[in-house]
């Protein structure tokens, strides 16, 4: 699925069949942040149809309804990383919360200015701290790229 993305819009899309990660054909000016999103696969177009211009830089994605490993979002979060910093968005699933943020801190740890937001809007459960990030995952990737896009900061 994602190699057929990417050959149908290689003038937006290049796909790293390692890490079965999808990235933006071009990098980013150094001076505006870059976003990172992903998760399971078997949801396509998410995540890897939302990269582009206004919207993701990279999109991990991992098998089946399984959350991408660290070692595969580290790998985008470097390739995309600027000196703005790199924003991860994070769906409120237990394994993308885990696999994500340690990523996230990892790259911090290297010295690439990094941070994350959890997204769980998810209001058919009603402990607010289990809702999942659903619909509006795709309203904060569209926000943060457009903000991104106009040089605001992490």
């Amino acid at each position: 699925m994602l190699e057929g993305m990417a050959l149908a819009f290689p003038e937006i899309l290049r796909l790293d069949p390692q890490w079965n990660n999808v990235y933006r054909r071009y990098k980013k000016p150094s001076y505006k942040v870059a976003l990172v999103s992903g998760g399971g696969s078997g949801h396509e177009p998410a995540h890897a149809g939302y990269v582009g211009y206004g919207m993701l830089d990279g999109a991990c994605a991992g098998f089946t309804f399984t959350s991408p490993t660290v070692p595969q979002i580290q790998a985008a979060i470097k390739e995309v990383a600027t000196d703005a910093g790199v924003l991860v968005i994070i769906k409120n699933y237990s394994g993308d919360v885990m696999n994500f943020k340690t990523a996230a801190e990892l790259a911090k740890a290297e010295g690439i200015k990094t941070d994350y937001v959890i997204v769980n809007d998810d209001v058919a459960i009603p402990e607010k701290e289990k809702r999942r990030g659903t619909t509006i995952t795709v309203f904060v990737h569209k926000i943060a790229g457009a903000a991104a896009e106009e040089g605001w900061p992490l």
